[in-house]
């Protein structure tokens, strides 16, 4: 798969008094997105429930470029930085595109797969690992350590 986006039109509630969208609807369009990805490649809301898994996010950076405005249309997309050969772990990231193809955020995450009734970090079941092995992957693509490797 080369790539894989979602688009929005940016809503009135998206916005803060200055006009502009607020901060944390940015992580919401890449909420969307990355579930979107899943939903639409087979494992939805029914198999993370059967599962008992949920995804956590570790760590979240996200770089603001350009405002959005109301009615504004963007795209969300989505690419893999890296995964770990356990399948716990996994980087994301999502440039938010304007409509003029100007990127007004990017939005870098760390995160890993959780046991929601054990509250721990789990393998993915082969289909979610199989998903986010052939997700779009990006040029600074890397191979994480798995859970509990200690780093240098």
């Amino acid at each position: 798969m080369d790539r894989y986006a979602k688009s929005f039109t940016v809503r009135w509630g998206d916005c803060d008094p200055n006009g502009h969208v607020r901060n944390t609807v940015y992580d919401e369009y890449g909420v969307e997105t990355r579930i979107g990805y899943t939903f639409e490649h087979g494992f939805g809301f029914d198999q993370f429930r059967a599962h008992h898994l949920g995804p956590v996010v570790l760590r979240m950076e996200i770089d603001y470029l350009k405002e959005l405005h109301v009615g504004e249309k963007i795209t969300v997309d989505l690419v893999v930085l890296g995964l770990s050969p356990d399948d716990v772990r996994f980087k994301l990231a999502h440039e938010i595109l304007k409509e003029n193809g100007k990127r007004a955020a990017r939005i870098v995450l760390q995160c890993a797969w959780m046991d929601l009734q054990a509250r721990r970090l789990v393998p993915a079941p082969p289909a979610l690992a199989r998903i986010f092995r052939e997700a779009p992957r990006d040029p600074a693509y890397e191979d994480l350590p798995p859970l509990g490797a200690r780093r240098p």
